[in-house]
């Protein structure tokens, strides 16, 4: 079974870490920052419904171009962090296991970032540390468009792509409003079903990887 190629995402929608969870993989470290993609943003469930956590980024401008994905900075001036720590607690204060996990989650959001990609590696750490299993650290040494012995599963970064998933219903805070909403980040999963999060997410069909 091949290895898989993964971006690092923002706190990674359910699908992705359900490909974590099952697999072994390499993240993407060389390639070009993209715009609305889940490099810097993840959608959890409020009161309102779907709702998108972005993460604002100081953007290269003039003749420098393209940023590398590894060279991104979040920009700080509108104090993204603590935003997001509020829109957490206010979405999800009321779920099974937010206390559970608050203690392991919210030095994420109090320590300073000042890279993207480190940022959102040590999220997947400190959630796969919550769920109990271990992630790769192994990083591409260069861009490939088309890697070779290795599957890859970097379309899973594109946020406006929609995925064949036939996801288990789990009980949401605002189901009742809203219904379920599939693959959230892994956050939603985890503060709705703490330690059967990992079970749900082995039994999850890798099938939309076509890999």
């Amino acid at each position: 079974m091949s290895k898989i190629l993964l971006h690092p995402c923002y706190f990674p929608s359910i699908a992705t870490f359900s490909v974590l969870a099952q697999r072994e993989v390499i993240w993407e470290a060389y390639d070009n920052f993209q715009k609305q993609t889940y490099r810097n943003r993840c959608y959890i469930c409020t009161d309102q419904g779907r709702h998108m956590l972005n993460i604002p980024i100081k953007h290269v401008g003039g003749d420098e171009g393209r940023q590398k994905y590894r060279d991104v900075q979040p920009d700080t001036s509108t104090n993204w962090q603590r935003l997001h720590w509020r829109s957490l607690e206010t979405a999800y204060r009321t779920s099974p296991f937010f206390e559970f996990y608050e203690d392991e989650i919210r030095p994420l959001f109090q320590q300073p970032s000042n890279n993207l990609l480190d940022f959102n590696l040590n999220s997947i750490t400190t959630i796969a540390d919550c769920l109990g299993i271990s992630v790769s650290t192994e990083q591409t040494q260069k861009f490939e468009a088309k890697p070779k012995g290795i599957a890859d599963g970097r379309f899973l970064v594109i946020a406006k792509s929609s995925l064949n998933l036939n996801s288990e219903v789990y009980p949401q805070v605002f189901e009742d409003r809203h219904g379920f909403i599939p693959n959230l980040s892994i956050l939603d999963l985890l503060f709705n079903e703490g330690p059967n999060s990992l079970l749900y997410l082995r039994n999850m069909a890798l099938d939309f990887l076509d890999a």
